[in-house]
């Protein structure tokens, strides 16, 4: 009888795992889609299949829905580049591989920019949280780590003739704005360029071929 219980409660325990789970899946879609503030809890419902009963039961509020969305999407990419920046690897072999983790990603979901851009313009208040639960560290430790790092290794670059000074926090905005902003102004560009969806996609093709050495190139000597 009590190994019927068990397997009873790990069954259980396994659905509303996976209930859960269906939640924050369709939270993600709906989202990154509308916004937070365009985001119906009833569309997230009718996207997971489920009820809003089961929909507060398992998140509460929009608001913690909201958080776990937010949370989900920006682990998704800056572990990776933190991890990268901080790395052993040499200066062109991290603009390569950042190059590489973002557009790969934005190609994926090109809605995560504009979606992140607007959360922390109006939750400044989740950068820190961000960085905190993404990251395992705070601000304060992922500054040293990054920064620091770059800061050595620009400065033997300089001292070798190999590229001219440049601090190690523009070097790092500059390379990610070069990859992101293609995606958070996508409908600005589409129009501007007169690119569909697969001339977009074309676009972003030929980026990747053609970033990482442009970004090189403009820090040489």
């Amino acid at each position: 009888m009590r190994q019927l219980k068990r397997r009873r409660a790990v069954a259980s325990s396994d659905r509303d795992r996976q209930t859960e789970q269906r939640i924050l899946d369709a939270a993600h879609t709906v989202f990154l889609r509308d916004g937070t503030a365009g985001a119906r809890m009833q569309d997230v419902a009718a996207e997971a299949g489920v009820n809003q009963a089961l929909l507060h039961y398992y998140f509460r509020t929009k608001a913690r829905l909201s958080e776990a969305v937010f949370r989900r999407a920006a682990v998704q990419l800056l572990p990776a580049v933190i991890h990268v920046m901080a790395s052993d690897d040499s200066l062109e072999q991290k603009v390569a591989r950042v190059v590489a983790i973002e557009l790969d990603h934005l190609s994926r979901t090109p809605s995560l920019p504009g979606y992140i851009i607007s959360e922390l313009t109006h939750h400044p208040e989740r950068v820190r949280q961000l960085l905190s639960a993404v990251a395992g560290m705070t601000p304060e430790d992922i500054r040293p780590r990054v920064i620091t790092k770059l800061r050595r290794q620009l400065k033997a670059a300089v001292r070798a003739r190999t590229m001219r000074p440049i601090e190690p926090e523009q070097f790092m905005v500059n390379l990610i704005s070069l990859c992101i902003f293609p995606f958070a102004a996508r409908p600005m560009l589409e129009t501007l360029l007169g690119l569909d969806r697969h001339g977009f996609e074309r676009f972003i093709e030929r980026r990747r071929r053609e970033l990482a050495p442009f970004f090189l190139r403009a820090l040489r000597p």
